[in-house]
């Protein structure tokens, strides 16, 4: 495969969907719905920054998830060293009774809570250059990384990778290739 570089591939800072913050989950609700009807990339995360568009952290689909049912930080406390099978999943389900109220409660629940409660700050590791290639962000991924991996240019953010976004150079990569014979 050529030599793809990330900046080829990540969506610039200014193209992604950014809160604040001092903003609250159902507020990142609304900028998520309004990028939709933006005709922006379709967006199911955003990049948290500060009130000069620094960035700070982001916010995946799992944070929320993990933001609406409460009951999750107590059985990430009791799940160390647990193995991760059908049994325990449906065991911690009813143990730590998750989601016994769906949705009853989840507008009050994303109206309080804000974005600075909830965001990632991505570690060292979670950190890509724009000149890194293909082939190490698609290692990175495979091995575990937090998504969506955050691009560099030197110490500064200028853009976000995503794996769906990798997937399609690699699909259209090997649509490109010669049918062997």
């Amino acid at each position: 495969m050529k030599e793809i570089l990330i900046k080829s591939i990540m969506i610039p800072l200014p193209d992604y969907v950014t809160i604040k913050e001092t903003d609250t989950v159902y507020d990142m609700f609304q900028v998520l719905e309004k990028s939709k009807s933006d005709g922006c990339h379709a967006h199911r995360d955003v990049i948290v920054v500060d009130d000069n568009g620094k960035f700070k952290g982001n916010v995946t689909m799992i944070d929320i998830f993990k933001t609406l049912e409460p009951n999750y930080k107590k059985l990430f406390e009791n799940y160390e060293g647990k193995t991760l099978t059908k049994d325990y999943v449906m065991a911690a389900m009813r143990d730590f009774n998750l989601w016994v109220e769906p949705i009853k409660n989840i507008c009050e629940r994303g109206a309080n809570i804000k974005v600075s409660e909830i965001m990632h700050v991505p570690d060292k590791a979670e950190y890509l250059q724009e000149n890194d290639s293909l082939e190490k962000a698609l290692h990175e991924y495979v091995m575990g990384a937090h998504q969506p991996l955050i691009v560099k240019n030197g110490d500064t953010v200028t853009g976000v990778l995503r794996f769906g976004d990798l997937f399609e150079v690699v699909r259209k990569e090997m649509l490109s290739c010669p049918l062997p014979e």
